[in-house]
């Protein structure tokens, strides 16, 4: 983590670093401690978004002008390191018009955010997996772009915006979006120390510093001045590293072999080989440094499926460098024979090169005998449904006021989104209604001001009253072992959960799907609202083993405490697809699991649907042998007992509850 966090000091075209790790493991202590390893930067005195003063192309609009008038004052400062609050609004973040001076006063009137304080810093996010998706957007755009603009009223505003993107997460919270993790140079996971003497060494270490905080920090300067030193150095060297083409002809081919799809990798694991040479007084990257960078650069970006923990196998690194190395020493040996004996050197080398073709017949054998065991079984999709003719319900007498964001029901929207709706009076937001102001201050212009102006004052300003519609999360539990393959029931979960997501995309909901089988249970699906996402992901959902029935809920009850911690208003509903024939616990009494989670579920408030699939005989319809109705029970939820599930009941019956649950809030 420090070696990481040192490196993006060094060199910040990097990008930044995420760091993963359990509760109190220095996350957040390691990111500001950082603010005292990094140098004064030079900026133009007053300006607010700290501009270069001896780089025309990073300044603002009023630098800039400064500047060719030779009006501009350097100063030093040190370098930000600003915070950027989890439940900060978009306006706090990307910063606002003041919309009431500039129709007074006739100018761009730009009050800063967070991004104008962390240009030419570290903008650090703590609980960053928990960031609310507009806020997570704005800071995708201004990352890529180094500039962030503020648009409001026909007004436009800019100012450049290049910082160092510097996030911790606790991954028992959820995982973080897909776009805004590639945007993390580097990633770390951090773990509690388990060696004894060191974890007593911290716990006296900060008994030292309560003590003594003075002190503390006068002993340990001197390291803090050699660490300083050697990055400061490590600043002046950088631009003379040289990374050569055949290391860099291995990073894209180990990116390639590793099955790595972002080409940003071989960017960032090329800059960081570069940093890490310059940090150890090298001019010369070596096959060591690259090793190092894609330790820290590929974890994040190995991963198959979205919201999957990003991992990486180091034993399939070592053979890829391994083999790239062979090759490339390979074909060293063979440029150099040509060069010493072209033509009959070049025949005898041809006969094993057309061996070459017969080889594969090992593998084709290899596959052969594994195809012998029997496989798990994957069923088709079954047909979807077409939902455009089922409406969901408007109110019309009452209208809410929420943050969420959607298209299932009319809100006021907290936040400046939506649809203008009506004007009102001020109540200290930024959200000002030009024309309603307008109106308000007409009929005062002839005894304000002459026929040429408009004169506003402070009583003439109104506000917008938006509404917007607001969203839920729909989460499919889906009991994926092997009694699910009778009478096409996956077939028919499949198809139903793929029509509702193309009813959700339509909506802005999000859908998400969890399965359970064997001894565990996966995320198939998480929160989105993609078709193609979707699909793909079902598709490959195979069928077969036991039933983890608690595992299934277990993990389903996390994925929505994320979901609920990201936004609280969220509306949460749970649909329980199973045969509730548990056979696989998760380490205790199967039953007293159950129905311990079921009542975290509905401490939660979570919405629950309990889809019974076991078949009966209908003669004794009230002998279940499964927990399904005990779970519904327990849950607080609906039980819906289905012998021959087809899509259509089950699409019928989440529709239905959907609708009592948005007019239940409504």
């Amino acid at each position: 983590m420090k070696f990481a966090l040192i490196l993006n000091a060094i060199n910040p075209r990097i990008g930044g670093v995420l760091i993963r790790g359990d509760k109190g493991t220095a996350k957040s202590t390691a990111v500001r401690a950082l603010a005292d390893l990094l140098e004064n930067i030079k900026v133009v005195e007053d300006c607010p978004f700290n501009c270069d003063p001896e780089n025309p192309e990073e300044m603002c609009d009023l630098c800039f002008e400064n500047s060719q008038a030779n009006r501009i004052k350097g100063i030093e400062r040190k370098t930000p390191v600003i915070d950027l609050p989890l439940g900060a609004t978009e306006d706090r973040v990307v910063g606002s018009l003041n919309v009431e001076r500039a129709i007074k006063e006739g100018i761009r009137a730009l009050e800063p955010g967070i991004l104008a304080a962390a240009n030419r810093g570290i903008l650090y996010i703590d609980e960053v997996n928990l960031l609310d998706d507009h806020v997570a957007d704005v800071l995708l755009d201004s990352a890529a772009m180094g500039v962030n603009i503020v648009e409001r009223e026909g007004v436009s505003v800019a100012h450049p915006s290049k910082f160092i993107l510097v996030g911790t997460m606790n991954p028992e919270e959820g995982e973080i979006r897909p776009q805004l993790l590639d945007r993390f140079g580097l990633q770390v996971s951090v773990v509690g120390i388990e060696d004894v003497d060191q974890r007593m060494q911290i716990a006296k270490m900060a008994d030292a510093f309560d003590a003594d905080p003075d002190r503390f920090a006068s002993e340990q300067q001197p390291i803090q001045d050699e660490l300083k030193m050697k990055i400061s150095l490590a600043k002046e060297l950088l631009g003379r590293v040289a990374l050569s083409d055949d290391l860099l002809r291995t990073i894209a081919s180990t990116c390639i072999d590793l099955g790595v799809k972002t080409h940003r990798a071989e960017i960032v694991i090329s800059r960081t080989a570069k940093t890490i040479a310059a940090f150890d007084g090298r001019t010369e990257v070596t096959q060591e440094d690259v090793k190092k960078a894609m330790e820290l650069a590929l974890a994040h970006r190995m991963r198959s499926r979205p919201f999957e923990p990003p991992t990486l196998n180091k034993d399939k690194l070592d053979k890829s460098l391994e083999k790239q190395q062979q090759e490339q020493e390979q074909q060293q040996q063979q440029q150099g024979q040509k060069q010493k004996n072209p033509p009959q050197q070049k025949k005898q080398e041809q006969p094993p090169e057309n061996q070459q073709p017969e080889k594969p017949d090992e593998p084709h054998d290899q596959n052969h005998s594994q195809a012998a065991t029997p496989p798990e079984q994957i069923f088709e999709i079954g047909s979807p449904i077409d939902v455009r003719q089922i409406c969901m319900p408007r109110k019309r007498d009452k209208i809410l006021r929420r943050k969420t964001s959607g298209r299932r029901i009319n809100t006021l929207a907290l936040r400046n989104r939506g649809r203008y709706l009506r004007q009102k009076m001020p109540n200290g937001g930024k959200d000002i209604a030009i024309d309603a102001t307008i109106r308000a201050a007409s009929p005062y212009q002839k005894a304000r001001c002459g026929p040429n102006a408009i004169r506003v004052k402070s009583e003439d300003i109104r506000e917008k009253e938006r509404v917007a519609k607001t969203s839920a999360m729909l989460l499919f539990v889906v009991d994926a072992s092997g009694s699910m393959g009778a009478m096409q029931r996956m077939e028919s979960a499949k198809g139903a959960v793929l029509s509702l997501l193309m009813d959700s995309y339509q909506k802005r909901d999000k859908i998400g799907m969890v399965a359970f089988k064997g001894k565990d249970a996966e995320i198939v699906l998480p929160p989105c609202s993609s078709v193609d996402l979707a699909q793909r992901c079902l598709q490959e959902l195979p069928t077969g083993g036991k039933t983890p029935l608690s595992a299934g809920l277990s993990r389903g009850l996390q994925l929505l405490q994320g979901e609920m911690r990201k936004d609280a208003e969220t509306k949460l509903m749970m649909v329980l697809v199973s045969d509730g024939r548990a056979n696989e616990g998760m380490g205790g009494k199967i039953r007293e699991e159950l129905m311990e989670i079921s009542e975290r579920t509905k401490q939660l408030g979570v919405h629950t649907i309990v889809i019974d699939t076991e078949v009966v005989d209908s003669s004794f319809m009230d002998m279940r042998l499964g927990y399904c109705r005990e779970i519904a029970q327990t849950i607080g939820g609906r039980y819906y007992p289905i012998s021959s599930l087809s899509s259509d009941s089950l699409y019928n019956i989440v529709d239905g509850e959907q609708r009592l649950l948005i007019e239940a809030n409504a």
